[in-house]
Order: structure tokens, then C-alpha cells, then sequence
């Protein structure tokens, strides 16, 4: 389960796969859409009059949480109705090496989408003079985040062989992570729990993380936090995949 051999054939495979079809191109474009009307209206963006993508960037955690879950819904539901996935396994690779070229397979995907939206950054620089750094840590930190809802949505996939169960569940807990540090929620949580368990609840909100990136501060612990939730849900979809194979 430990073993990452094969990971590039892996990781070239599902890439490949991705642009086998028109549906990696509907996707991103109604990804760029959906993040620029966002951006240009509830967000505000040419009202503020500031030279900056906090606009932009705010809704990132809201468009994550429904268009991940369509990327991991089928990286490993799909596999086990098809009946590929023991065919998979059969191969010469690692466990290890298939989880992780995946995961970074649709990672990359997720990536090529974000990166399509670097219009919006040179259309803010020819308005204005941001401040680079900081948008550059938002686009570090929407990223990281993106592998975060990424990594559940591969789970939750890996335990189901439908696609639509698979979706619904990682919106489900992606919620659950996205939400974590809502004031709205804390204060209702705070009502019946202690203020220790309160603020450790608060350090798992991928809003509070993405927050302090996008504001410039690239913490330590906030890269640290989101690169171990990632293995630590591909530790468990690997866990869950051998679980499958042996039963």
C-alpha cells in the first residue's frame, strides 16, 4: 500500500483522460463563467475601486465545493461499476503509485482551470497596481484548498461505485470542512461546547485557512494543515480501496 511505482504512467493516463472528451471542456468553461460573473457582480468587483481579487477569491470555497466533487466523483466510483478497478490493481504498479497519480491527475485538471482565470489578474494590473505577492499567495492558497476538497471528493469515490452518491457525500463533508469556521456556527457551538474544542474546530474551516493566505500571509501552518489533510485522505483512500480489494 506504500509503494508508488507507476505513478507517472498513472498520473499521464488520467490526464490524458480528462481531454478524451468534450466534458473537461464544459467543465472549465462553465467554471471560468461561474467565477467571473461572481466576481464581476455579487462580488463587486469594478464598484469597489480597489486593485485587488479579494472578489475573486472569495468565492472560491463556494465554487470548489460543487465542481471538485464533479472532478473526484469519477475517479474511482467509475472505475469500480466498469469493473476496471481489479483489472487496475492486477497491473504491476503500486497501490500507492495509482492513488497518488490519481489524485494529482485531477489536480493538475483542477489546476489548468484556475490557471485559465489569469485574465482577471492582468485585467487588474492594467487598472490599477495591486500588490502582486498577495495574489500570488491567492492563487497558492486557492490551490492547496482545491487538493483539499479534491482529496475528500477521492475518498468518498473510492468507497462507492455510484457516481452521483459519490458527488452528493463529498459535497456533504466538503460542507462540513468549509463551514467548520462560520461565526454563525461557532456560536451555536459554542452553546454545549467548551471554547478549547470550539477553537480546534475553527483550525479545521478551510475558510479560516484560505483566508490567511489570501490575504498575503503564507503561514507555515496553514500550508502544513492543508498538505496533511491531503495525505491524509489519500492515506485513507488508499485504506479503503485494499479494504474493497480484500473483501
Amino acid at each position: 500500500m506504500t509503494t508508488f511505482h507507476g505513478l507517472g504512467a498513472v498520473f499521464r493516463r488520467e490526464l490524458a483522460a480528462y481531454f478524451a472528451t468534450p466534458l473537461a471542456s464544459i467543465f472549465i468553461v462553465i467554471f471560468l463563467a461561474l467565477a467571473g460573473v461572481l466576481t464581476f457582480y455579487p462580488g463587486g468587483f469594478l464598484d469597489r475601486g480597489q486593485a485587488d481579487l479579494k472578489p475573486f477569491f472569495l468565492f472560491h470555497p463556494w465554487l470548489y465545493l460543487v465542481f471538485i466533487p464533479a472532478i473526484s466523483m469519477r475517479l474511482w466510483a467509475e472505475e469500480r461499476r466498469s469493473g476496471t478497478l481489479e483489472l487496475l490493481l492486477t497491473l504491476p504498479i503500486g497501490l500507492g503509485g495509482v492513488v497518488v497519480g490519481k489524485f494529482l491527475a485531477a489536480w493538475a485538471f483542477a489546476a489548468i482551470a484556475l490557471l485559465l482565470t489569469l485574465p482577471i489578474w492582468f485585467t487588474v494590473a492594467y487598472l490599477g497596481d495591486p500588490d502582486h505577492g498577495v495574489i500570488l499567495a491567492g492563487y497558492i492558497g486557492s490551490l492547496l484548498m482545491a487538493g483539499g476538497y479534491l482529496a475528500i471528493g477521492g475518498c468518498v469515490s473510492a468507497a462507492t461505485k455510484n457516481q452521483v452518491i459519490a458527488f452528493v457525500l463529498a459535497v456533504a463533508v466538503g460542507f462540513v470542512f468549509t463551514v467548520a469556521g462560520f461565526p454563525m456556527v461557532m456560536d451555536a457551538l459554542s452553546a454545549w461546547l467548551p471554547g478549547m474544542l470550539i477553537d480546534v474546530l475553527a483550525s479545521f474551516s478551510f475558510l479560516t485557512r484560505f483566508g490567511a493566505i489570501g490575504n498575503g500571509v503564507i503561514d507555515l501552518r496553514d500550508l502544513v494543515y492543508f498538505l496533511s489533510l491531503i495525505a491524509v485522505w489519500l492515506f485513507a483512500t488508499a485504506a479503503v480501496i485494499e479494504t474493497k480489494k480484500s473483501g
